[in-house]
């Protein structure tokens, strides 16, 4: 893929359409240089119900990407979500043996974490630190080099539905690419939108898309909760074409281009061009019907994942309140409907820190896509970092054998 190593791509499969997001890493940072998209009909609520459309629409997102970019695109990053998903908070416990910790005792106190009761229908997505424990002494972010004899990680465990996340890997293989990992969509996402100081405060993220609405809670620097809701923006669509009278295809168009999920936005005196079906002819209809229509499920969306985020053992740790992504984020007024729902400050949240096509993908519906590269380049620094310490390590060990020879 043209600079090898320097480039990564962000894939993501949603409900309405497929993202294609090239990413190029430079010294200063992570420069956009290709997106391409096509929409998605073969997926719904995450899963794959159609391979055939499916695999079409990555190819052609893919193939748009690679004609902006000008790589020839040869591995992804990919998004999971759906009601499949399943998180839980997980303890890993082992012995220190040279009282000294290392990155060694490191992962094994997390993959002890993992040794958890998975069904035969499930399988480990990702296992992600969130603190550890040094002979009782709690909230530790990175052990290595602290004494102790007894080693404690604290994990939360993500766990995906086989038969579904094998669809996802076949359809993603059957275009041709290879698969650098499969990862949690929302976790990407808060990778693209979130600061590292609404992490630290606490911070829930609410990634609304076409038919699933994605969560990510952190507290103290780490993710404390996830969870896939089943509803999502199409629903808010359906609304619109029944309501109105109208093709489902017009429906979506209303709600891009004058949808808004609080009525006292709405000017009273407004009214809007309704297409009909059946060949009839269009109709005028006020803007304020429209908004009666789209704030209820508006509200029913967002209180579905206020019961799921607001638990007693989240209700006072939100300092930083709430981040609205996703493509349904783009509606105008869902902030200001989201403030009155958790009574907490809301903002809408667009990729940052990256330069390049920002005109492009500055924007909730490219969140996923975004932070699968910045994802990935956390990943390849991790491994750089990790690997430049092994060598280094031995390195000293050898020196201080030969000492140990000479003296």
């Amino acid at each position: 893929m043209g600079k090898k190593g320097n480039v990564l791509v962000g894939l993501d499969i949603g409900t309405t359409k497929t993202c294609v997001v090239v990413g190029e890493i430079t010294e200063s940072g992570i420069e956009i240089v290709g997106v391409g998209s096509h929409p998605s009909d073969g997926i719904r609520k995450g899963v794959v119900v159609n391979i055939e459309s499916t695999v079409e629409s990555i190819k052609r997102a893919v193939a748009a990407a690679e004609d902006v970019s000008g790589y020839s695109i040869k591995s992804v990053y990919a998004g999971i979500a759906g009601t499949h998903i399943r998180g839980q908070n997980s303890l890993g416990i082992v012995a220190v043996k040279a009282r000294e910790i290392d990155e060694d005792d490191m992962e094994k106190a997390i993959e002890a974490a993992k040794a958890i009761a998975v069904p035969m229908d499930r399988e480990i997505l990702h296992a992600l630190p969130q603190s550890f424990v040094v002979d009782e002494q709690d909230g530790i972010r990175y052990p290595v080099g602290m004494s102790g004899v007894r080693l404690e990680a604290k994990v939360h465990v993500v766990t995906s539905g086989v038969t579904s996340l094998h669809n996802i890997i076949n359809a993603i293989t059957r275009v041709g690419l290879d698969i650098n990992e499969i990862v949690l969509e929302q976790l990407a996402a808060s990778e693209a939108v979130l600061s590292s100081d609404e992490k630290d405060l606490g911070v829930a993220l609410l990634d609304i898309g076409g038919g699933t609405t994605k969560i990510a809670v952190f507290t103290e620097g780490c993710i404390k909760h996830t969870a896939v809701l089943p509803i999502g923006g199409n629903y808010i669509t359906s609304d619109i074409a029944q309501g109105l009278r109208t093709p489902l295809v017009d429906a979506e168009d209303i709600k891009i281009k004058y949808g808004c999920a609080h009525l006292p936005l709405i000017p009273k005196d407004e009214n809007i061009a309704v297409a009909s079906v059946g060949g009839r002819e269009p109709r005028e209809v006020s803007r304020h019907i429209l908004g009666r229509i789209i704030e209820p499920r508006a509200e029913e969306i967002l209180k579905m994942a206020y019961r799921e985020i607001m638990k007693p053992e989240f209700e006072n740790v939100l300092s930083a309140g709430l981040v609205l992504t996703g493509g349904t984020a783009l509606m105008e007024g869902i902030d200001a409907l989201a403030e009155q729902v958790f009574d907490m400050p809301v903002r809408i949240g667009s990729p940052t820190g990256i330069s390049g096509l920002t005109e492009v993908v500055n924007s909730p519906a490219y969140a996923t896509s975004v932070g699968m590269i910045m994802y990935g380049s956390s990943c390849l620094a991790k491994s750089r970092a990790k690997n430049g310490a092994g060598f280094l390590g031995r390195t000293f060990n050898r020196i201080t054998q030969w000492f140990a020879e000479l003296f």
